[in-house]
């Protein structure tokens, strides 16, 4: 995918895999339950009913007392066993994504500009299920601790040779005036443990939006922490 993009044109690296559980439609799309009927407001704000004291956060609501790790448009909170990337883009060196491995998974966040008054969670989301669509893949549409989100797969061929499903999940949250973006690969995908522990380091992300004016969907500028080493992974955890 080209990193500072809503939409990725080629799937997040995940594991091959296979999804249960679901009943895949003739468009290679699916449902669970009685996600397929539900009719939305493609304009309305995406979010958990608890965002603004749970997470994640708007810059005016994190606890200043906490050791985050600044990245200008967004702030990580450290913890144990927690490692941090940071996502170069090539030819400028721009800082377009934050790569976090933790629990034997991945989540890849970006926050992006968005209206005041409306969301964009909605029309992004059908976006990339379309976008994954055309790749040849699959799709499952559900309803998250986050709210609506999609499980996409695409054909994926493993080192051994062997075919499978490359798989990744993606998430949404619409706060004041962002919209913080998450991909979710690994272990998360399918151990119960792991899902609960990377959806909790989700929910600790605080965005700075900025007052400054930005077009909706211009990526948040992210910044290298001064102390941060060159290149890999550095440990963000206590």
């Amino acid at each position: 995918m080209t990193d500072n993009e809503l939409v990725p044109e080629e799937p997040t690296e995940g594991e091959l895999a296979t999804t249960d559980g679901t009943t895949a439609g003739t468009d290679g799309t699916t449902a669970t339950g009685d996600d397929a009927a539900e009719v939305v407001d493609r304009d309305a704000k995406s979010a958990p009913a608890d965002r603004a004291t749970d997470g994640p956060f708007d810059a005016t609501e994190a606890n200043p007392a906490r050791p985050y790790v600044d990245l200008g448009g967004l702030k990580i909170l450290p913890r144990e066993g927690l490692h941090l990337r940071l996502e170069v883009e090539e030819g400028t060196n721009r800082v377009v994504a934050v790569g976090l491995d933790y629990a034997g998974s991945t989540l890849q966040v970006q926050a992006f500009a968005a209206p005041r008054s409306t969301g964009l969670w909605h029309e992004i989301r059908e976006q990339i299920e379309d976008q994954i669509l055309k790749q040849g893949g699959k799709s499952t549409a559900q309803v998250g601790p986050f709210g609506p989100e999609l499980v996409a797969g695409v054909p994926a061929t493993a080192p051994d040779g062997t075919q499978g499903m490359r798989i990744a999940r993606f998430i949404g949250v619409d706060g004041p005036r962002w919209l913080l973006r998450g991909v979710i690969a690994g272990e998360a995908i399918q151990n119960p443990t792991a899902k609960t522990a990377v959806e909790e380091l989700f929910r600790s992300v605080v965005v700075v939006r900025g007052t400054q004016p930005m077009p909706p969907r211009d990526l948040i500028p992210l910044s290298i922490p001064k102390t941060a080493a060159s290149g890999g992974a550095a440990p963000a955890g206590s």
